[in-house]
């Protein structure tokens, strides 16, 4: 794995999200970079290109960060669409 890749996991970072997702071995499940769930160990971490290409490999959708549903548009990290009201 590539450390920018490993790095953008590490820090959460949402610029990178739709660029790539990763799986975890360990529990089969993929995320977006920007999720919140506790780190995976290195080891554990395969990288995908695409929802298709996660999903073939036998891993299913993480349900903190949704990876498989479109983001709303201007949503902020660290706070899902429903949170928030839509007046503001």
């Amino acid at each position: 794995m590539k450390e920018h890749l490993w790095k953008a996991i590490v820090n959460g970072d949402p610029s990178y999200d739709g660029r790539f997702f990763y799986g975890v071995n360990t529990t089969g499940i993929f995320c977006r970079p920007s999720c919140n769930s506790r780190k995976p160990k290195r080891e554990h971490v395969r990288i995908f290109s695409t929802i298709r290409e996660a999903m073939a490999a036998g891993f299913r959708p993480c349900k903190r960060c949704r990876p498989d549903l479109p983001r709303w548009p201007g949503e902020e990290e660290g706070n899902p669409a429903g949170e928030r009201g839509f007046a503001e």
